[in-house]
């Protein structure tokens, strides 16, 4: 862990911005009792002018704060699911002894910055977990690689790099709001509001632009602005340790003497066993999307990621082993989903929300609209770190207002998803989760991520504005 001397000997912009963020950003659950505190109070001040007196503004508080809490435990299972699965996949000797053979390619630190990024990008697009879970274990081994040649690259701006890369994901296949409206049965469903095919979201000029000119952007930051006194991983010493471990084992399972072996351990590492259930998790899709012609949705979407983990892990004793690895990383989903979850309460079940939208309607035009409900949805999302939810909070809102500006509800579903990130980017909630994995503190790179936060804002209003959505 860096000490302030470090800091000052290093100075420049980025590297005070970094520092400021190291000093004072709270942690995720500190963030959540401070958010509670500030829209309780904004709530009962709204209430009070609004006429009501003391003790209905608080009971209105207390109840959209109960309503709120447990609202959305079962959305919260899955995306626990989407994380822990894509911890497991991530240890699978595949993905791991994949990292490692791609970080020998790159000779100097352009190229490391630019196949690190290309290949958290490409991972995001595909799932957002698989891109969590995988990012951190990049960071680390292209870093070490990049050491060991002598190739100066900073482990802390490479966390950040690849932290912003992965913010691709809002216009990739696990979009959680495109996938969740593209359902026959979605949430809107009675509203009048049809599904909407993925063609109309994700699969559109305006998605894919932003996902080109984004890429480029964040390479080109991460290549132009790598800090020139760098701190390689070595400075870091569980991170080090987790890549020397993974080098020195080359990643081979541990193996046990067959004549060791008890019965319940030949069963329990032998292949064939899992062939069963992934026969019966393959049927699972196969009357999902064949005989019942379903979509892409969350619960398809685990289905497979299971299927994987048990394809590539092969055996039970291996998928087990790593799946208890993997969830000391995954407390902060967990537990701080539901801490968040009362808050967005707060914002949902109040008056706060409908002031949110009384501000925006009467200024939305089409070169207005993305502009505010940017802004608008990173305000929510510094709330609620979750993009299903979030749409499923402001999603109705979001169309009329889209509607009232002339413009589609698949455009502002998409211009919502850049703040939704920008909230992703702004508070620790994610930064946590990848600090885990990386085995360090997520306030040493957390300041460095808001450059990312600033480029995925800009660009997005950009594009949202005067690049056409169908």
């Amino acid at each position: 862990m860096r000490n302030d001397k470090i800091v000052d000997e290093r100075g420049g912009f980025l590297n005070i911005l970094a520092s400021l963020c190291e000093r004072y950003v709270p942690d995720a659950l500190t963030t959540s009792i401070i958010l509670m505190i500030v829209l309780a109070v904004i709530s009962f001040t709204l209430d009070l002018f609004n006429g009501y007196n003391s003790h209905i503004a608080l009971m209105n508080i207390l109840n959209a704060y109960y309503d709120g809490f447990w609202a959305l435990l079962s959305f919260s299972m899955q995306m626990t699911l989407v994380l822990v699965l894509s911890l497991t996949l991530a240890e699978t000797p595949f993905f791991k002894k994949g990292v490692i053979w791609l970080s020998h390619i790159p000779r100097n630190s352009w190229q490391v910055v630019l196949l690190a990024a290309s290949l958290t990008g490409l991972l995001s697009y595909l799932n957002w977990g698989l891109s969590l879970a995988l990012s951190p274990i990049i960071a680390i081994h292209f870093c070490k690689q990049a050491e060991n040649k002598g190739i100066k690259i900073d482990f802390l701006w490479m966390m950040s790099i690849l932290a912003g890369a992965g913010s691709i994901w809002q216009f990739g296949l696990s979009a959680s709001g495109p996938l969740l409206m593209a359902e026959k049965g979605h949430f809107l469903v009675a509203e009048g509001i049809p599904p909407w095919p993925l063609t109309t979201t994700i699969f559109t000029p305006a998605a894919f632009t932003m996902i080109g000119l984004f890429a480029v952007a964040t390479i080109l930051t991460g290549i132009l602005f790598m800090p020139k006194k760098v701190r390689p991983i070595s400075t870091f010493s569980e991170a080090n340790r987790l890549a020397e471990a993974a080098i020195s084992a080359e990643i081979k399972a541990t193996k046990m003497q067959e004549d060791n072996y008890s019965f319940a351990k030949r069963i329990e590492t032998g292949w064939i066993t899992l062939i069963p259930l992934q026969l019966g998790l393959a049927t699972w899709l196969y009357v999902h999307f064949i005989v019942r012609n379903q979509s892409l949705g969350l619960n398809s979407l685990l289905t497979i990621y299971l299927l994987a983990c048990f394809f590539f892990h092969r055996t039970v004793h291996r998928f087990t082993t790593a799946l208890q690895e993997v969830l000391v990383a995954s407390w902060p989903i967990i537990i701080l989903y539901h801490l968040y979850a009362g808050v967005a309460g707060l914002i949902q079940n109040t008056s706060v929300g409908t002031f949110i939208a009384s501000c925006i309607e009467p200024l939305a035009t089409p070169y207005t609209f993305p502009f505010l409900i940017v802004i608008i949805s990173t305000i929510v999302a510094i709330f609620l770190p979750s993009s299903g939810t979030q749409w499923i909070i402001q999603g109705l809102i979001t169309i009329k207002i889209a509607e009232s500006a002339g413009l589609s509800g698949q455009h502002g579903l998409l211009a919502l998803s850049v703040g939704d990130h920008m909230g992703n980017l702004l508070t620790p909630f994610w930064a946590v989760v990848g600090a885990g994995i990386a085995r360090i503190e997520f306030r040493e790179f957390f300041g460095y991520r808001l450059i990312f936060a600033a480029l995925w804002f800009s660009i997005g209003v950009l594009i949202f504005t005067f690049v056409p959505v169908r």
